[in-house]
């Protein structure tokens, strides 16, 4: 089945609305709801003191309705208490300020006695609930580094150090690691070593890359230690966390989603952007491919406005319903919402939910029931999974690299990877967005934006995936650093040069607002200095130092093709350019001719398949499909040669 429900927090409410809410959710059709994620202080007033009788009746009120429990461990915001008795468990800034209770995640990752009372607390659920019939998903802590990314306190300073020995072994690596010998950083002792904390001026580039791994790895060991302990009650009980954005800096979704059963992921498209949709299908994009394709399961959505943007809009009709269709189109499992029920008080109570303060009888909960009712129908999608020709590599250790201080330009590498997914979007090509170490023989294209850090092995890994016959599309700023942001010798970028058949002498970052012609179209961001080694200059550039230099390469290799984009073409320019290369690696459209503004997708399941047809458009559009079907939403029983689909309207087809 597809899951459909949201964020239930009971404790927010008295005892009798209980009974209120699961009626609504059976009206609902809903099916599984979040419980438990900020009820630590409510279920443990006291160090030791546990009252789980209200959460008992919770689930069993849900259980009775035949609503499941993506059951929350409770961790996310430590009650008052721990931090009164141990204030060494507070998160520590850069600058030394300390983060204070009173909102939430105010915790240091690692905090021995955070992870003791943590795990505590998760021992305590696990063994009162591991056998619950309401249970049927676990969801350990909830939306890791929103808050609390980093913390610099001394606590953390030991465990970075310990960190680092187990990296390095001893200080003789860690110093050839991070370039000490520059600017007198040579360390002599462990203790020596700090986090990079506020500085004089930049801080060592490759210190603020491990730190960043550091601190990846910290939380990751708390969703680890509380994970460890649910699997050993309930190891048939599938576990997962939410990723918070649809990409987040802090956490490296591709190591965390192969720590999980199924990958969760919490998504908010502004509805004031007219393209927020090619965003969010950026993130489901790489949720997705996190898992080889498994399906996935969207948490949290708003079902209109959210209260955190300086403007927050609401949702206008219809728009719930299209996004929440475009994540199952993506290969999501799940159409999750915060909340279920609207907050009367507290810092969110003006964010959106399923029962909003006007109650069931508005706009807003008839379209969530009417949601409910379609997903319902639909429970053969499930476990089904789409299949892409289209790559983007993403790699999170190079956007911590590329995104630091003193580099050529300040580059945006999500605004990046925007503008290469975006054409391919528009030209409705299905694209996995995989980790630098995929198996990437089963793409027929592959697109590389900014990959700054790269290390020897993945180098390779594109060389011999070009020389086996694949398309390789290679942005600008790529291959220039190793994993210790030591730059490659031998000319840029040196363990791509023999692939990409050139090299790059000098970077020429464009002014703010400035540009650069090259034939048939005009670049913006960056220029180089680039010298052929063997490839074929497709386009150069016209005008100013660069004049006659090449701007676009494409270099054969092997049985394959790479490309090179010395500059980032214009979108009309970089949509000819992508067209033209997937044309000759044979990376068609999901569905030719389709009408502007509509997304298609195919997920496949033994035997069937179903097509999905999305209009983001203001206007109607007229699909012509391959061969008759009928749009199970609207009229199941019976077959047709075209879909015309309103404004934000979906279409799903039984193939």
């Amino acid at each position: 089945m597809l899951w459909f429900g949201g964020d239930y927090n009971p404790e927010q409410w008295p005892e009798p609305v209980w009974d209120e809410d699961v009626r609504l959710m059976a009206e609902a059709g809903v099916n599984l709801v979040s419980v438990g994620i900020f009820a630590w202080a409510t279920v443990e007033p006291r160090p030791g003191e546990y009252d789980f009788g209200w959460f008992d009746r919770v689930l069993d009120k849900l259980a009775g309705a035949g609503v499941g429990a993506s059951l929350a461990t409770m961790t996310a915001s430590p009650p008052p208490w721990l931090a009164a008795r141990h204030p060494e468990t507070l998160p520590q800034r850069a600058d030394g300020v300390r983060l204070w209770p009173g909102g939430r995640q105010q915790y240091c990752p690692s905090s021995p006695v955070y992870r003791e009372h943590a795990a505590r607390l998760v021992e305590r659920i696990a063994e009162r609930y591991g056998a619950h019939p309401a249970l049927k998903l676990w969801h350990i802590g909830n939306e890791y580094g929103c808050h609390v990314r980093q913390c610099w306190c001394d606590v953390s300073a030991a465990d970075f150090r310990r960190w680092l020995r187990e990296r390095y072994g001893d200080l003789d690596g860690l110093n050839a690691a991070w370039s000490t010998t520059f600017w007198s950083q040579r360390y002599g002792d462990w203790d020596e070593i700090q986090p990079p904390r506020t500085a004089p001026t930049f801080v060592n580039p490759a210190q603020k890359l491990d730190f960043a791994r550091f601190s990846d790895d910290a939380l990751l060991a708390c969703y680890a230690l509380e994970r460890d302990i649910v699997r050993r009650y309930t190891p048939d009980v599938p576990v997962t966390t939410n990723f918070i954005g649809l990409v987040h800096k802090p956490v490296d979704s591709f190591r965390w989603a192969r720590e999980q059963d199924v990958v969760s992921l919490d998504s908010y498209p502004d509805p004031y952007d007219p393209r927020a949709h090619v965003e969010a299908a950026f993130g489901y994009d790489l949720v997705r491919a996190a898992r080889g394709g498994q399906p996935w399961l969207l948490m949290e959505q708003a079902p209109s406005a959210v209260n955190w943007r300086e403007r927050n809009a609401p949702k206008p009709p219809g728009v719930m319903r299209l996004w929440s269709w475009q994540a199952i189109a993506q290969g999501a499992d799940a159409a999750l919402f915060f909340q279920w029920r609207q907050a009367a008080g507290g810092a969110e109570k003006f964010h959106s939910a399923m029962v909003p303060h006007a109650g069931p009888d508005s706009r807003g909960f008839r379209d969530v029931r009417a949601l409910g009712a379609e997903l319902g129908g639909l429970a053969g999608v499930a476990g089904t999974r789409l299949r892409a020709d289209v790559a983007i590599v993403h790699d999170w250790a190079n956007w911590w690299a590329l995104e630091s201080d003193a580099r050529p330009a300040v580059l945006d590498l999500l605004e990046t990877h925007r503008a290469h997914y975006e054409p391919l979007f528009d030209a409705h090509v299905s694209v996995d967005v995989v980790p630098v170490d995929a198996d990437l023989s089963g793409y027929k294209l592959v697109v590389v934006p900014n990959l700054y850090l790269l290390a020897d092995g993945a180098a390779q890994r594109l060389t011999s995936y070009v020389e086996g016959g694949g398309h390789l599309v290679v942005s600008f700023f790529t291959g220039i650093v190793d994993e210790c942001d030591r730059v490659h010798l031998g000319g840029y970028p040196a363990p791509l040069r023999r692939v990409l058949g050139l090299a790059v002498e000098e970077f020429h970052p464009l002014p703010p607002g400035g540009s650069a012609e090259f034939d048939g179209g005009r670049g913006t961001v960056w220029s180089e200095w680039v010298e052929p080694e063997g490839a074929e200059v497709v386009a150069a550039f016209r005008g100013g130092a660069l004049d006659g230099r090449p701007a676009i390469t494409r270099h054969a290799y092997g049985t394959g093709v790479a490309w090179y984009l010395a500059t980032r073409p214009e979108p009309a320019a970089m949509r000819a350019l992508l067209d033209r290369v997937r044309a000759g690696a044979g990376a068609g459209p999901v569905l030719a001719g389709l009408p502007e503004g509509v997304q298609a997708t195919v997920r496949t399941g033994p035997g069937h398949s179903y097509l999905f047809l999305l209009n983001h458009g203001a206007e109607p559009a007229t699909v012509n499909l391959p061969e008759p079907g009928a749009d199970l939403l609207t009229d199941p029983e019976r077959p047709q040669s075209t879909v015309t689909l309103p404004p934000r309207g979906v279409a799903v087809i039984r193939r």
